[in-house]
Parts: structure tokens; sequence; C-alpha cells
């Protein structure tokens, strides 16, 4: 019988923190919540946190370390998450990885032009066909915030641009509590009812509370929308150290749990039991401009560090990964988006959202978008590591070469050479006068002519005519009410 220890695979990983780290951190966060508190600007929220224990004064809550030590006992281990045709999809526990599209930028660059201008329902629509084609992109979110329908009612334009150009799972932004119900009203209508909805979810909610340590009315409202109806949810602040964080990372993970915790609280506190992450996102503050930088070392660091904490908990986490800071595609871009992914996949960070984003998190584009799906082969091959055992090894077929022999003919290399060799789509292997005859193409050149390519030759499946005449009459409803 083969040892277990030689056939096990052994993913690449890496921790940031020591077991005693990642206690203290999680410590000083419950230390947070009792002494400094947080404003919740929610008048049932405060109510019910009052009836639980904390110590609520005007807006200003204190929450003991036990009530927050027991909502998250409550909270689920792990979540399955299915696609749009109600196939398990996602299996968010432990240290596996999914990746996933960029949102929420104002600006998209078009996807056949290469035009920055501002995103539309059609750059939304566009971005989601190219994802749902894409092996390596596993859900989606809307590719930025349209701004060319109201803003009051934008998600629901905005989920159906997604869901009609997609099977897979989809992360959605809801910008009101009304919003996201909306948004589960027409989930609901994809997935034959609520209740089916809620035994197979295909969607998750992204509310956002505003660091440090501020939950406002409409954020708790999301909150509580999405727990009556026991669908997952990702409230997740955006910590900027230095600016709304502690300079120190170990300070500003502190705070960043101590806000993930709360968001527990409340979630749980509403509906026990209602799927919720632990999550945050961390960007860098540019001290000499003012702006944030997307994906600094820094950030991956301290989404590792938080991941391992979620992990100790036993929450699902939430990276943020294969975006750039440059306008371009360019070594910048590629470098930083091969760098976030990789260190953020082997922390083990369960849901990588931002494949796709530029200039700090203002464009999306789907260039960016196709060339992050070739890093995400890259990386996966990668974390895959090297397994070990007798067939693997192969003794008997290096005996059969022998020394001056090649293994080219050899079945073990036709069995094994497609899975064993990662070989890429995009990335140039080929001699100098090849890549002349082929057209001198850079990477700029190769993803955009994939990106026309996608658009169109990919045909997404259709909703059912009965679903999508469903999705009409309620957008329909919502603009005229």
């Amino acid at each position: 019988m083969p040892h277990a220890a030689r056939t096990a695979r052994n993913q690449m990983a890496f921790e940031v923190l020591t077991p005693y780290q990642v206690e203290e951190i999680l410590q000083a966060a419950y230390t947070i919540l009792e002494q400094v508190g947080c404003k919740v600007q929610h008048a049932e929220a405060l109510k019910m946190l009052t009836d639980h224990g904390a110590h609520v004064d005007d807006d200003a809550v204190r929450v003991p370390r036990h009530l927050v030590q027991a909502c998250l006992a409550a909270a689920p281990k792990g979540i399955v998450i299915y696609d749009r045709n109600g196939e398990p999809a996602l299996r968010l526990h432990g240290r596996n990885t999914y990746f996933g599209t960029s949102t929420a930028s104002p600006n998209n660059m078009d996807a056949r032009t290469g035009e920055v201008h501002p995103t539309t329902i059609q750059d939304i629509a566009r971005a989601a066909r190219v994802a749902d084609a894409l092996p390596n992109i596993d859900w989606v979110m809307p590719f930025g915030s349209a701004q060319d329908v109201p803003g009051e009612i934008a998600e629901v334009y905005e989920f159906d641009a997604v869901v009609r150009n997609t099977t897979k799972p989809i992360v959605f932004c809801g910008y009101s509590g009304k919003g996201v119900a909306r948004v589960y009203e027409m989930a609901a209508q994809v997935a034959g009812g609520m209740e089916a909805l809620a035994a197979k979810p295909f969607v998750i909610a992204y509310p956002e509370p505003i660091t440090p340590l501020t939950y406002p009315h409409e954020v708790v409202e999301r909150f509580f929308v999405a727990a009556d109806r026991r669908q997952p949810q990702v409230p997740t602040g955006s910590q900027q150290p230095g600016a709304t964080a502690p300079i120190t990372l170990a300070g500003a993970l502190a705070q960043c749990v101590a806000e993930s915790l709360m968001a527990v609280v409340l979630v749980q506190l509403r509906q026990k039991g209602a799927p919720v992450f632990m999550a945050c996102n961390f960007g860098g503050f540019n001290m000499d401009t003012g702006l944030m930088s997307m994906v600094p070392p820094e950030s991956s660091l301290a989404l590792a560090a938080q991941a391992q904490i979620a992990q100790a908990v036993g929450l699902p986490t939430w990276g943020l990964a294969g975006a750039t800071d440059s306008k371009l595609i360019d070594a910048q871009a590629g470098a930083e988006a091969a760098f976030s992914m990789l260190s953020q996949a082997m922390a083990g960070l369960n849901l990588i959202h931002d494949v796709g984003y530029m200039d700090m998190g203002m464009c999306c584009s789907c260039d960016m978008l196709v060339m992050g799906n070739e890093l995400i082969g890259w990386v996966r091959r990668f974390l895959r590591g090297i397994p070990v055992d007798d067939a693997a090894i192969g003794l008997d077929v290096i005996r059969k070469v022998g020394p001056g022999g090649n293994y080219l003919m050899q079945k073990q290399t036709l069995h094994h050479f497609r899975e064993e060799y990662w070989r890429p789509e995009l990335f140039s292997r080929v001699g100098r006068d090849a890549w002349a005859q082929q057209g001198s193409l850079d990477m700029r050149d190769k993803v955009h002519a994939k990106v026309i390519d996608l658009l169109d030759t990919h045909t997404p499946e259709a909703l059912p005519e009965t679903v999508a005449d469903a999705l009409k009459a309620i957008i329909t409803r919502v603009a005229g009410s």
C-alpha cells in the first residue's frame, strides 16, 4: 500500500501570521468592540443590540466579547454557492479559491473601441458575456456602476444585464435596502421561487460599511434584507492605512477584524444562522497624491493575514487581486495582477474579486479581464504543486529510456503532458521568426483581439423566455414607481 505522505498533493501555500499573532489580533478586535465601539445609525438595530446586552449610547455601540463570540458560533462555517442552473459552483470553506470580476467603477474601457467612457449597461452586459466565456473566471460582478440609468434603481438594471449574459454565480452591489430586495425578487424568478433561491443561492450581496467602524442606516438595511432571506452576504469595509485605518498593518488588521465581527453580530442577531463572510478590502493610501492604490504589496499581506483570522474562526474570506493602477495593458498591469493573484491564492482566500480593474479602481476593462484569465491559469498550475507517488516518479519509464535516450515517444509523456504543464493561450512561446510571421503582436494586441473574438462568437445560455419577461416586468414596475 502506498504511504499517505507520498501520495498527498501539497498545495502551495503560505501564512503571514503565527497562531499567536492571529489570536493577538483577534483579541485586539474584541477589545475595540468592547471599549471603542461602533457607530450604528439604525434604530431597529440599536434596539436589537440593547436587547442582547450591548451598551448603547445614542448611536454609539459597545459590544461585549461574549456576544461577539456567540454570534461567531452561530454563523455557518461553510457556504455552497450554485450557478444560475442550480449546479454547485463555489464551495466556500477552507482554502478553496475562486476568482471574479471587478465592479462599481464609474468608467469603462470600451470592449470594442478601447475608448474610456462613463460605464453603461451595455458595458456591463458585454463584460458578463466575456466573463461567461473565460474558463478561469468563476463568478461575476456588474462590471462598473452604470451611469446611464437612474442611480436610485441602478442595481435592477445591472443585475438584469449580468444574469442574462452568464450562468455563473453573481455577486451584486445593492445601493439601498429596497434595491437589494428587488434584486432578490429578480433572482427568485430565475431560481424558481424564493424557497428555491434559499436552497440553492446563486447570488451574494455585497453591502459595504464605512471605515472606520461606521454602519449607516442603508448599509444595515442591506444586511437585514439579505439575512431575512437567509442569503449569503459579504459585508466589506475598505481600509486605507494612514487615512481610514491605522498606518501600521497590525493596527489596520485589528480594526478591520473588529468591523467584520460587528457585521457578523448584526447579521446573526437579525437571523441566527444566516450565511455571512468575514471580510474587508485593503487599499494603499498614497501620501503624495491622496489617491488609493488597488494592489500594493501591503494590501496582499493584509488580506492574507485577515484570511488567516477568518479561517481560524471558520468563516469564508474575501480578497482583491487581478487589478492594476496602470492605465494601459503594460508591464505594470501584468506585474501587479500576477503578484496579487499568486499571493492571495496562496493565502487561501475564498472569493477574490476585481480581476479587470485599472486606473486605481476607476475603470473596468475587458482587456484586463482577459489578461487576468490567462494569469489565473498560470497561478493555478503553480498552486497544484507536485504529486509524488510511484506512478509520478515513473522509475520503470526511466529504466526503459536509460542513459542517452528521450521521452518523446513514451506513453507516460502522451498521457500526462497536457495536465502536467500549463499551456498558455496568449503568452508567446514561439521563436522570433514565427512571432514575426504572426504579426509581431504584443500582449495588448492579443488581449484586445481575444475580447473582440469572444464578443463576436460567444453566445451565453439564454434565460427561459418566461423568466426574461418576468425580469423585464419587474424593471418596468420599479422604473415607474
